[in-house]
């Protein structure tokens, strides 16, 4: 099965979430569907129209967001005036209940790819009773681990471009967060300093693309670029505002919290997160979930392989709603 056709929202909106944030939402589909959520990467990636083509528009009423600064909501995290300190996970996860009550939902399914998987799985173990199922993608859980490996690890893959990477923040602050250090010259008052920090960020993700040819459109918009890399490490520099918990954190430690929600982890063999076993300890961690590799793949939720598993994905879960004779919770 291949992506489902391009449609367009037939409602949308700007929910008033506090804290002088507005969170641009969409739905799409059919009214009277399956709920479901999509919850975007980055984090500060934004949603796009590709995600609405990995459910049947026949069966689904696909929510979309824009997560807190990012996308069209409110105010914009490339402003530097924009208040970053109620930009954390609980905010955002309060954002997700509110939007859920104002849409009259009482429980969706929660699709989530990267960071996004991070948000869906600590928002189910906090709020299990708002989450049917999950379809997780280019999965994470946002422990320090992986935000090394990210920010350093990968280093000895990419060297020229890890150096580069390294070399932009000051000498004294090379061997420590890297994370950290880009984002407290993201902060910065000189316009210009920001600019080439957000640039030195944008080419080193550029670098860890999954294939040649390593080159990402998005990053080549100066607003996206300012907004993207300002609100990525402000969450990898803090942790994600989970806190660690333990040594794996605090999603893997709560794994079992998820048990008796359906959950389907579609991951490519060749994602960099694989290099940890993230995925394969959450798959055993988490009872019931489902955990398919895609071989060959990367960190890409679009690319062949990876769009069929995660349409078959949400077309099961979609098959189950039907058998169990539900009609919109709304």
């Amino acid at each position: 099965m291949g992506l489902y056709p391009d449609i367009e929202p037939h409602d949308h909106g700007m929910l008033d979430v506090g804290d002088g944030n507005h969170v641009y939402w969409e739905v799409c589909g059919n009214p009277r569907g399956k709920p479901a959520v999509v919850l975007h990467g980055g984090p500060g990636s934004g949603c796009t129209p590709y995600f609405r083509r990995l459910f049947d528009p026949a069966a689904y009423r696909i929510v979309l967001l824009d997560q807190r600064g990012c996308g069209r909501s409110t105010p914009h995290a490339s402003a530097y005036d924009t208040d970053m300190s109620v930009n954390t996970t609980a905010h955002v996860i309060a954002d997700l209940e509110l939007l859920r009550r104002h849409l009259g939902i009482e429980r969706w399914l929660v699709w989530g790819v990267s960071w996004g998987s991070v948000l869906g799985l600590r928002y189910a173990q906090t709020h299990p009773g708002s989450v049917s199922e999950l379809v997780l993608t280019g999965v994470a859980t946002g422990s320090s681990p992986e935000v090394a490996l990210l920010t350093r690890g990968l280093g000895q893959i990419f060297p020229e471009e890890f150096a580069r990477f390294r070399d932009h923040v000051p000498e004294d602050e090379r061997d420590g967060d890297l994370a950290a250090a880009y984002n407290r010259l993201l902060e910065s008052p000189d316009a210009e300093v920001r600019e080439s920090t957000a640039r030195a960020w944008t080419d080193w993700e550029t670098a860890m693309a999954p294939a040649p040819p390593r080159s990402i459109p998005r990053y080549e918009d100066p607003v996206f670029r300012a907004a993207f890399a300002r609100i990525v490490t402000h969450y990898f520099g803090n942790d994600h505002f989970l806190g660690d918990g333990n040594e794996e954190g605090v999603v893997l430690r709560d794994a079992p919290l998820l048990k008796g929600i359906p959950g389907t982890l579609v991951q490519g063999s060749l994602d960099f997160g694989n290099l940890l076993g993230i995925v394969w300890r959450l798959h055993h961690a988490w009872p019931g979930s489902e955990l398919v590799i895609v071989d060959d793949v990367g960190h890409n939720a679009g690319a062949p392989g990876m769009k069929e598993a995660l349409v078959a994905a949400t077309d099961k879960y979609a098959v189950a709603h039907e058998g169990e004779g539900e009609g919109d919770r709304a």
